[in-house]
């Protein structure tokens, strides 16, 4: 059995929609279970009419609504031309709903975490049933589940984490006699339900993970996440048009290039197919034939000696000072209690005997962070930085790659450095403004030579 996933581009449309179904029909025999995002461009959307209810604006709100609900009724129509009636009346039933939540909104006149989840999560509860209905009118035997049903969550609204095994329960009550009666599941990822059913979100990209914890449950044979690339890349290649695909590459590797900003996989999907040894595939929905990359437990050896380079943006750099704390117990520790009070996750750390460097990706809580280290030290944060990191095997035992990295950028300000943290990476922070030409020039050094088992 295995799990695939669709991304917001490959069921943007009846036609991409009609695509994905020829890719499924030719797995029907490895018995799959389907997820998939909301369309292209429409949790955007969800989370824009759910600002403007919260601010009083009913007109713009219930105007973005109605583009929505005529996006998926003209998609609903394409794809069932002689058959649609019942799930027009489904979708009419959810975009009603959707309407008085939002009236709703207006008149409370407040958007909570917990509001906004239930609006945002109609892109993967409708799309998901536009998709099912697709699928059997060309002959697959699709059963739509509600995912609500199945992701059990906490009530972090936004960022609810996952409860394995009451979603190992209930993928075994509940997904588990439908795969083995033929049948083909689908259900939106990204949404879940804490247990008291209060509908819940699991982060932006989180369908991914969500097809991780279907596939880790289920103990698939693989899983298989479809995007409209052909598999991961040397490096984002709106920066490198050269960039190259990547043929097979480590969990471990993979998860560092997605959290250091890799758009292609979200962080958290190699970590339930870690734990179960579960290969995950990155394919292009568009380009079915192309064998994409495979993420494995462990990946051969390269002669290259990175896999991939990754930027992410939007960073703030937070410098701590405190000489009256040098050598203080406790320094550190009391530092990040202050972030873990605040919920905000701290990227990359540098330390010296009377300072600490830290890089934030969130600037929601960053006036009160400093407020709160302000009582411990001297603080100041600049922002527009980004993280540059270079991964790949077995980084600490290369002698001199350091300064072959360095060397590359010798003319770029470099604001941070870390390495050593990891066997697979080296890290350093520079100004956003800066990332193009330092990734260009590191993937010519890089990847001039390329090992024909690893890249293509």
């Amino acid at each position: 059995m295995i799990v695939m996933k669709f991304g917001g581009t490959s069921v943007e449309s009846a036609e991409a929609i009609d695509r994905v179904a020829s890719i499924l029909q030719k797995r029907l025999e490895r018995r799959p279970v389907v997820v998939v995002s909301a369309m292209s461009k429409a949790t955007d959307q969800l989370l824009a009419m759910a600002a403007a209810a919260g601010v009083g604006d009913k007109d713009k709100a219930l105007t973005l609504c109605r583009t929505l609900r005529e996006r998926h009724s003209r998609v609903a129509a394409q794809l069932l031309t002689d058959s649609a009636h019942e799930l027009h009346a489904s979708l009419a039933a959810d975009y009603d709903a959707l309407d008085k939540l939002l009236e709703g909104i207006c008149a409370v006149g407040e958007l909570t975490p917990r509001t906004q989840d239930n609006v945002v999560a109609y892109g993967e509860r409708i799309n998901s049933k536009v998709v099912a209905a697709g699928f059997a009118a060309r002959g697959i035997d699709a059963v739509h589940f509600d995912a609500r049903d199945l992701i059990v969550t906490d009530n972090n609204f936004g960022r609810a984490i996952p409860q394995i095994s009451e979603i190992n329960r209930r993928l075994e009550a509940q997904l588990r006699p439908a795969i083995e009666a033929g049948a083909v599941p689908v259900l939106g990822g990204f949404i879940g339900s804490t247990p008291e059913g209060i509908t819940t979100t699991i982060g932006r990209g989180g369908s991914d993970f969500s097809a991780a914890l279907i596939g880790a449950g289920l103990k698939a044979e693989a899983i298989e996440i479809w995007t409209d690339v052909d598999g991961m890349k040397t490096t984002d290649p709106n920066i490198c048009p050269d960039a190259h695909r990547i043929k097979v590459i480590s969990f471990e590797e993979a998860a560092e290039l997605a959290y250091f900003g890799a758009k292609v996989l979200h962080p958290a999907t190699v970590l339930p197919a870690i734990e179960k040894n579960i290969p995950v595939y990155v394919l292009n929905s568009r380009n079915p034939s192309n064998e994409g990359t495979k993420i494995v437990g462990l990946a051969p050896h390269s002669r290259n000696p990175f896999k991939a380079i990754a930027a992410k943006k939007r960073i703030t750099v937070i410098d701590v000072v405190a000489a009256r704390m040098l050598m203080a117990h406790g320094f550190l520790r009391q530092i990040f209690e202050i972030f873990d009070r605040h919920k905000c996750a701290v990227d990359v750390v540098s330390t010296s005997e009377v300072s600490v460097s830290l890089t934030v990706d969130s600037n929601e809580r960053i006036p009160e962070i400093a407020a709160d280290m302000e009582k411990l030290a001297f603080v100041k944060y600049v922002g527009r930085k980004a993280i540059v990191c270079l991964v790949g095997e077995n980084i600490r035992e290369r002698p001199g790659i350091a300064a072959q990295v360095f060397t590359a950028i010798s003319d770029i300000n470099v604001r941070m450095i870390s390495q050593g943290a990891s066997e697979i990476n080296i890290t350093f922070v520079i100004d956003e403004a800066d990332v193009p030409e330092a990734v260009r020039r590191l993937h010519a050094h890089f990847f001039a030579d390329l090992d024909p088992e690893v890249f293509d």
